[in-house]
């Protein structure tokens, strides 16, 4: 008797099982469907998709060889880059802008054995153009960098009043690199992002 009420309890139990995952694929089928109709026809192929991006920056850099063109070109002198503003309600507030160049310079110190490991970033508030020059010429950049710290001695760089001026150096060595090779500097401040001392 017992083994007579398992058995219809076992088919009701396949029956709602086979209903739930025929109803499931009912409404997946549905909704691909429905995606389809919707999305299908408006992507193009992967192909597509980046022969427009290609051709779209195409344009944009014939756009901007023609506003060059227009400028006088690259055997004049550029004008001074201008500062990029922020939105604000009360006063006109300049964004500032960051770039840190990337690992670290090592350099021994002046009458020492010990030597001087930094990190170091610039800002700028005049456009993005400063950081695209600081990236353009970093190697002359680092180099003029190490050349100055090679000067400094334990002494010269103990204390946050030595990091500061070491800063205030760094910026006007960057400035004066920048203003020899691009004819504009624009580096507001260099910043010490790492500084060890070993």
């Amino acid at each position: 008797m017992a083994d007579d009420e398992d058995e219809p309890k076992k088919k009701s139990g396949i029956m709602k099982i086979l209903i739930f995952v025929v109803g499931g694929l009912v409404v997946l089928g549905i909704g691909l469907g429905a995606g389809y109709v919707l999305f299908g026809s408006q992507q193009g192929s992967p192909e597509q998709l980046v022969a427009d991006i290609i051709e779209r920056n195409s344009r944009a850099a014939a756009q901007s060889e023609d506003e060059e063109d227009a400028e006088g070109g690259e055997g004049e002198s550029r004008p001074k880059p201008e500062k990029v503003t922020k939105e604000s309600p009360k006063d006109e507030v300049f964004q500032t802008l960051y770039y840190e160049i990337p690992g670290t310079m090592t350099t021994n110190l002046r009458d020492s054995r010990r030597f001087l490991q930094i990190g170091v970033g610039v800002s700028t508030r005049y456009d993005d153009e400063i950081l695209r020059n600081v990236e353009t010429n970093l190697p002359a950049i680092k180099a003029a960098i190490l050349a100055t710290l090679s000067g400094y001695g334990e002494e010269d760089v103990i204390g946050r009043d030595a990091r500061k001026a070491m800063s205030v150096e760094l910026t006007k060595v960057i400035n004066e690199e920048l203003e020899l090779l691009e004819g504009f500097g624009g580096v507001e401040s260099v910043l010490l992002t790492s500084f060890v001392m070993q």
